[in-house]
């Protein structure tokens, strides 16, 4: 299936895939091509594995996908994760009421954040990750995928439960509850990006803290890099308050600034916050 979108606002694919392939947690390689990004990923519409390939034309997005399941339903959660469905015609603007976020935007050209595939492999990835070290979790999600995925995909909700519930896939700790927990939430229909996204921001956080495992970090996790929300504040992310200070000096916090952010708070965190990762120690 072949498709195309208009872009609304500033976009670049080059920056973007950037950000995709380098910033933490979980890399997600894409290719060798900058100005070609290629994913697999588990369509939340119908849990079959889709192959898409996105390349850029000036404001429009060129998308072809492949792939047993609704490959419509996958074209907008590739727009979703990707940012491409937002209107960032106003984006511009934040920068103009903040220099910081000027700056931000001049090192990161037509960037739009990049988020997990889904909220489902969001949650996933913040339970791997609790309590361990990101390479660590890394290395785990890659033998979930590997062991239990379906040709490259994260796993079907379905299949990580059986897998759990059955002893082929064993994980630290309270990681497999927590785990058929998320996935359990998946297949009721909590982790569904589209609805996930529209909720307002406290009824959105109300259901995921309503998720065993899912604690106040993996609720912004979630929100903002697996629904990839435009407008939320993170609430438990320590190296933004850091970077805040070292942005916008000492003594200030998220609050005193978020507000000139309205209405792309988190595309601008998520812009400070992959500043942050290409220095040293970010």
């Amino acid at each position: 299936m072949r498709t195309t979108l208009e872009v609304v606002g500033p976009w670049s694919l080059r920056t973007s895939k950037r950000f995709w392939e380098e910033f933490a947690p979980a890399a997600l390689p894409s290719g060798g091509d900058p100005d070609v990004l290629d994913a697999r990923f588990l369509s939340e519409a119908d849990w079959t594995p889709v192959s898409a390939r996105v390349t850029q034309h000036g404001s429009t997005a060129g998308l072809e996908l492949s792939g047993e399941g609704d490959l419509d339903a996958a074209a907008g959660q590739v727009a979703r994760f990707l940012s491409l469905d937002v209107d960032a015609s106003g984006w511009p603007a934040v920068g103009d009421r903040d220099p910081v976020i000027a700056a931000a935007r001049r090192a990161l050209p037509g960037f739009r954040p990049c988020g997990f595939h889904s909220p489902y492999e969001a949650a996933a990835w913040a339970v791997l990750s609790q309590r361990s070290r990101v390479s660590d979790a890394a290395r785990l999600r890659a033998r979930v995928i590997a062991e239990h995925g379906r040709d490259g995909a994260f796993p079907a909700p379905a299949d990580l439960i059986a897998a759990i519930e059955d002893g082929r896939l064993t994980v630290p700790g309270r990681k497999g509850e927590y785990l058929v927990a998320v996935a359990r939430a998946a297949l009721g229909g909590l982790l569904y990006g589209p609805e996930l996204r529209g909720l307002p921001e406290d009824d959105a956080r109300a259901r995921l803290a309503s998720i065993t495992g899912v604690g106040p970090f993996a609720t912004d996790l979630i929100l903002i890099r697996g629904a990839n929300a435009v407008d939320v504040v993170p609430r438990a992310e320590r190296r933004l308050d850091a970077e805040i200070v070292r942005r916008y000096g000492a003594g200030v916090t998220l609050g005193d600034v978020a507000d000139a952010w309205r209405p792309f708070r988190s595309w601008a965190a998520v812009h400070l916050r992959a500043l942050a990762a290409e220095l040293p120690g970010g």
